[in-house]
């Protein structure tokens, strides 16, 4: 099985106000088209991790792979290509821009990217639009749609650079229960049609449940690395 992300010894200190060491020899892989979810009681270091792996924190030790390229120790500008290109994001709240229309909040990260023409990038937005069942929404104003619809075009965005992972922070846990159900549905079936990994620090033992594998830690450490619910 091909390895889409992996990681070596990782460990993080925090020195202010006095030392503490926050991530404690963490190592682990994800496989291509596998879906786990991380759980942990707050302060065991998720999120601290995900900043990790997402290259938004480089200040730690430990090696970080994306598809067999290490990614330790490349230069800031480097690292914001290969984030933007290979890696979706999916956080609990949507960040959307709310003056712009939804077709455009879809497009930005493409047009960042800057690889394809502004006609082939709205083409693409729309085709992921129609398939998460939104494309009706694609001409409104972003604030004017619901949270449900929001956290879908937030996937969206998230999907218009064909990245080899996505990474979501709780990305249900602003949601009722129908709406968290209906998120877990894409990302599931994105991970089983498209075999995209997907890598979700979520409190949800429900939607934990459902995923192919759970990495849970504590106190800086991972205890395990195949719970089942």
């Amino acid at each position: 099985m091909d390895k889409v992300l992996e990681v070596k010894n990782i460990n993080k200190f925090f020195y202010e106000p006095n030392t503490f060491q926050v991530l404690k020899d963490i190592s682990f892989s994800i496989d291509k088209g596998e879906f786990v979810s991380v759980m942990g009681k707050s302060g065991c270091g998720k999120s601290t991790l995900l900043y990790i792996l997402s290259t938004m924190d480089t200040d730690y030790k430990g090696e970080l792979f994306l598809n067999n390229e290490k990614l330790t120790g490349q230069s800031s500008d480097n690292l914001s290509i290969v984030r933007n290109k290979h890696i979706g994001f999916v956080f609990q709240f949507h960040y959307l821009l709310p003056e712009f229309t939804v077709l455009d909040n879809v497009m930005l990260p493409a047009k960042k990217l800057g690889l394809k023409s502004k006609e082939e990038i709205e083409h693409d937005a729309m085709e992921i639009l129609k398939k998460l069942d939104v494309q009706e929404q694609a001409l409104k104003i972003a604030s004017r749609i619901s949270g449900g619809q929001k956290q879908r075009i937030a996937i969206a965005r998230s999907l218009i650079n064909n990245p080899s992972i996505i990474m979501g922070d709780e990305p249900t846990g602003n949601l009722d229960s129908k709406n968290a159900a209906n998120v877990f549905s894409i990302l599931k079936e994105l991970s089983q049609e498209q075999n995209l990994s997907l890598l979700v620090v979520t409190h949800d033992n429900d939607f934990a449940s459902k995923t192919d594998r759970i990495i849970e830690m504590e106190d800086g450490r991972i205890i395990s690395y195949d719970k089942k619910l």
